[in-house]
């Protein structure tokens, strides 16, 4: 096992039976329950995601989607594709309006949301390894929905920021507004009776309730009488997809992400294989930083241009080419920044080709089941609706496309025809769950939250355990920096301190200077004690826990 397992011990509570890590401990607390109920790390996935829908509403739901990555104990690879589809009436130039593109459409109110998949994708997880079942894992979060919970500061900070705009939709307000249209303050109870309602029916009724009953026709009905093009037919249309998981290897492990739509599987693998040439653990700070921002800004000129739906557009599996990434890897000037004008080519781009706001969690248990999934609605509260009499707040996932071929969304990314709007097709995202394997066992699941930069999260977290040596809290703890090529600057955490920065800006790199980013998290296996670690970011409450 990696060197670093044996210096855990003593550092944190390992779990022997199961762990859980996610973003908010009422959450990782379910997850837990599902785990003592004799559930395993699938059952406490999907508890822990339902829970986040009630009490981390503004980053995901099952108004969103998501991606799976399992690893089952009879050492099975299963990656579940619960990303939202555009309606069937989206085409190309949905968002442009005599020739000018609508910023804001595809980021709030009707014409803003693709076709939930999150629930269809858990039911299928616990279908292929769950224990329990779905009604198992609603009626709790249900149960909490209804009794109502104290919103925290970064709830709080949420709604203030995003009042004015959640004002412009009743059913919005009326539950996440005071009566005086104010934003509910830290310590405020968040009652959602409508959700919880929801919740109940879906675990009486089963999904079909949602993609094929009343969920859909109210859904339906909103968006008609509002200008939108979703339909039901849209709904019960709606299939979550089994993909064939990315599979690559770094210093001796097997790296397991996601494949297209999600652009974070293939750069997480293109970043680390431009790394394993570098000599991680022994470059200075600087010259580290400096290396890895070179090979962040190569993969991203390619996911603007190759990157989309592969059932729409063909993406190559040259990304990931051995050979590619060294020709990428001998562009980088290791004594200065280097401009990325273009994209690079990929062998056989067209032939050899992949097959047809958010939040993170990993589970796993002592079976050796082992969880990551990353969901999300898009921005936070989505496209700030709210379908009257449901709670469910859908996603603003239509920003995820390129609402204009060369225009930047809301994360400032700029994509290509690859990710042009169409009709059924899925978003590219930036989502990566990983899980990481050496000699075949699972040692680590993990991913993040935060638009583009979940990829560099990823990464950054995977490189400080296997290249530096960092335990799991450690290696979330750490300082972190991103490039995403577009626009051409570094964003990076000023806890590297103003020295540091300041010999990264003379190798010719603009920094954009950041308190601290993102939401990462992880669960770890201690070779030394046996025990499953579960670690959450420090930048956030989190909770990580296990038993």
């Amino acid at each position: 096992m990696l060197a670093v397992q044996a210096s855990l011990a003593g550092e944190g509570e390992g779990f022997r039976h199961g762990a859980v890590a996610s973003v908010n401990p009422l959450a990782t607390a379910a997850g837990v329950n599902a785990l003592k109920r004799g559930g395993n790390a699938v059952d406490a996935a999907i508890a822990t995601a339902l829970t986040l829908g009630v009490v981390d509403g503004h980053n995901s739901g099952i108004g969103g989607g998501c991606f799976i990555l399992m690893r089952a104990a009879d050492g099975t690879l299963t990656c579940i594709d619960g990303r939202e589809t555009a309606p069937a009436k989206a085409h190309r130039d949905l968002f442009v309006i005599q020739g000018k593109l609508d910023e804001e459409a595809s980021k709030t109110g009707p014409l803003a949301s693709g076709v939930p998949g999150a629930l269809a994708a858990y039911d299928l997880a616990l279908a292929k390894h769950g224990k329990l079942k779905l009604a198992d894992l609603l009626l709790p979060a249900a149960e909490l929905a209804d009794k109502g919970f104290a919103i925290d500061e970064a709830y709080e900070h949420r709604l203030e920021g995003l009042a004015d705009k959640l004002k412009l939709f009743p059913a919005s307000a009326a539950i996440l507004l005071k009566p005086d249209g104010s934003p509910l303050k830290k310590g405020d109870l968040l009652v959602q009776k409508d959700l919880a309602a929801t919740y109940r029916a879906v675990a009486e009724h089963g999904i079909g309730w949602f993609y094929h009953g009343e969920f859909a026709q109210k859904a339906a009905a909103w968006m008609a009488a509002n200008g939108g093009i979703m339909t039901a037919e849209d709904f019960a249309g709606y299939q979550p997809k089994l993909r064939e998981p990315l599979h690559t290897r770094y210093r001796g492990c097997d790296i397991i992400g996601m494949p297209p739509p999600s652009s974070g599987g293939v750069h997480v693998a293109q970043i680390l294989g431009m790394m394993e040439a570098f000599p991680i653990k022994e470059l200075p700070t600087v010259k580290r930083i400096h290396m890895i921002t070179e090979a962040m800004k190569l993969a991203f000129a390619d996911r603007a241009f190759w990157l989309g739906d592969p059932d729409f557009a063909p993406v190559p599996r040259g990304l990931i080419d051995p050979g590619y990434l060294a020709d990428l890897r001998a562009r980088i000037d290791p004594e200065k920044a280097t401009p990325v004008p273009a994209h690079g080519t990929p062998p056989k781009p067209n032939d050899d080709v992949f097959g047809k706001h958010t939040t993170h969690l990993s589970t796993a248990d002592a079976e050796g089941n082992w969880v990551a999934l990353t969901q999300t609605v898009n921005t936070a509260f989505g496209s700030k609706v709210i379908i009257p009499g449901t709670g469910v707040v859908m996603n603003n996932e239509m920003d995820d496309f390129s609402a204009q071929p060369g225009a930047p969304n809301a994360f400032k990314l700029v994509g290509a025809e690859a990710n042009a709007v169409a009709g059924g097709k899925r978003p590219l995202s930036s989502m990566s769950p990983t899980i990481v394997l050496k000699d075949g066992k699972p040692i680590l699941s993990v991913g993040a939250a935060g638009g583009p930069t979940i990829i560099s999260q990823t990464l950054l977290a995977i490189s400080n355990i296997i290249d530096l040596g960092m335990s799991p809290k450690e290696a979330l703890t750490a300082p972190r920096f991103h490039h995403q090529w577009a626009p051409d600057l570094l964003k990076i955490e000023s806890a590297f301190g103003e020295e540091t920065l300041k010999q990264i800006e003379s190798l010719g790199h603009t920094l954009d200077r950041s308190k601290g980013f993102g939401a990462c998290q992880c669960v770890m296996f201690d070779d030394g004690t046996g025990t499953l670690v579960p670690a959450h970011d420090p930048r956030n409450a989190g909770g990580a826990d296990g038993f």
